[in-house]
């Protein structure tokens, strides 16, 4: 398409998600019911099928339609409530569907990791996205220097930390021009200390970087940003004082011009994942006055499930209780298929259904046709692939044939094994189908 016809990105993401609902339901997608064979997604939709009595196969991820919304409800709410602007990260998800809802709740757009995610968001009309990650591919670069010619209201922001990973940058951008283009936004990504992931270990060789930024027409220095998670043995103190670093180099890179004569509208300072975005709004929240509005930009991105475990230790909210709560939203519901002693039985969920790179499943609760019950003396202890190992105890009521639903640990891998997830009410009634893209 020419730079001077510019695309309708909005109609084709509406395009996009309503193709989604016409997508035929088939042997792709675990868990949903075999006689829906064929019927599209907004057709199984409309039946409003219940989960437990309609059909539906083991095992099956059921995303809950309230705690969803209260997730979405309480972040946009914190965010408002500390002045951040809020760029969930979409790697958690990749579900154009959430990322929508997320922009709607007040997402200012969302934060991806990789070129591939990128292009998903595009496909359906994601206009800001924040590059969390370097990015020095020649063929994505000239990708994104299509985006940017073909959109002019599409924003790209991506990290840089090299003077190297520049020169690359601009070589590649350069190559692809055929004609005026926008450079592309970068922000110089500051480490959490040594040893830490990405990320440049002084502030002289910020310096440098963004020196090197400048000297390129084809990039555009726009702000500094890091990851905090990533702080070595965190803890408030530490998390702070890096905070506080990173804040000072935004604050010295516009003391010394670095920001003057971009035509930029705000300086970007960007940080948070899902464990310390209570030390992100303390320290944001003391910026000093810049020569430019600051765009003070958050990126959790866990919080739209949440989860039964490791987030669930490690969310600020335990911190900030006054703040609200986030509520798990995931169950994986899975069968019993063997009790072979009184001490140990078998369901049909195993590692390519259920998270388990930080923590096993936890079991909550067992259905036994319409009666549902917590799931006492029950303990995952292993899965196998196909295969979660449960240990009773002489209190579980168990048998063959029961239900068992199961909280998991870490959304980030619980999304990716499941290319369409129910969406579900309280009662069971299934309203909506997520569909990911991993």
């Amino acid at each position: 398409m020419a730079a001077d016809t510019p695309r309708d990105t909005a109609a084709e993401g509406a395009q996009g998600l309503a193709a989604l609902a016409e997508e035929r339901v088939d042997h792709r997608f675990k868990g949903l019911p075999p006689d829906a064979e064929g019927l599209t997604v907004g057709e199984l939709t409309a039946q409003r099928r219940n989960l437990f009595t309609d059909g539906f196969t083991t095992p099956v991820l059921a995303l809950s339609a309230e705690r969803l919304e209260h997730n979405l409800q309480l972040m946009e709410t914190y965010a408002t409530r500390h002045g951040l602007a809020f760029a969930p990260h979409g790697k958690t998800s990749m579900a154009p569907q959430l990322f929508h809802r997320q922009i709607e709740y007040g997402a200012w757009g969302i934060t991806l990791a990789v070129p591939h995610q990128v292009r998903v968001a595009r496909a359906f009309g994601i206009q800001r996205v924040f590059l969390a990650n370097e990015l020095v591919d020649p063929a994505a670069l000239k990708w994104v220097a299509s985006e940017l010619a073909a959109d002019p209201s599409f924003r790209l922001i991506c990290y840089v930390d090299s003077v190297r990973g520049v020169e690359l940058m601009d070589a590649a951008l350069r190559a692809s021009r055929s004609g005026p283009t926008r450079p592309v936004d970068v922000v110089v990504e500051l480490a959490a200390g040594d040893g830490a992931r990405t990320g440049i270990r002084t502030e002289a060789e910020c310096a440098a970087v963004a020196d090197a930024v400048a000297a390129a027409d084809t990039l555009r220095l726009v702000g500094v940003a890091g990851y905090e998670g990533e702080v070595p043995d965190a803890n408030p103190e530490r998390v702070h004082a890096w905070l506080r670093r990173l804040v000072a180099l935004a604050a010295d890179f516009d003391k010394a011009g670095r920001f003057a004569g971009a035509d930029l509208e705000e300086i970007v300072v960007s940080a948070g994942g899902s464990a310390w975005f209570d030390a992100v709004a303390d320290v944001f929240d003391g910026i000093p006055e810049l020569s430019l509005p600051v765009l003070k930009l958050l990126r959790s991105g866990a919080y739209v499930s949440h989860d039964d475990g490791h987030y669930r230790r490690i969310t600020p909210f335990n911190r900030v209780p006054e703040e609200g709560a986030l509520h798990p939203a995931f169950r994986l519901w899975t069968q019993v298929v063997s009790r072979p002693s009184p001490e140990q039985a078998f369901v049909n969920a195993g590692k390519r259904d259920a998270a388990y790179d930080l923590d096993l499943p936890f079991a909550q609760v067992v259905r036994s046709g319409a009666e549902e019950r917590p799931a006492t003396g029950i303990t995952v202890t292993g899965l196998s692939d196909q295969h979660g190992w449960l240990r009773t105890a002489p209190e579980a009521d168990l048998r063959v044939g029961d239900w068992l639903g199961l909280g998991l640990s870490h959304p980030c891998t619980s999304f990716d094994k499941w290319p369409l997830i129910p969406l579900v009410e309280a009662d069971g009634t299934v309203v909506d189908y997520i569909r990911t893209y991993f």
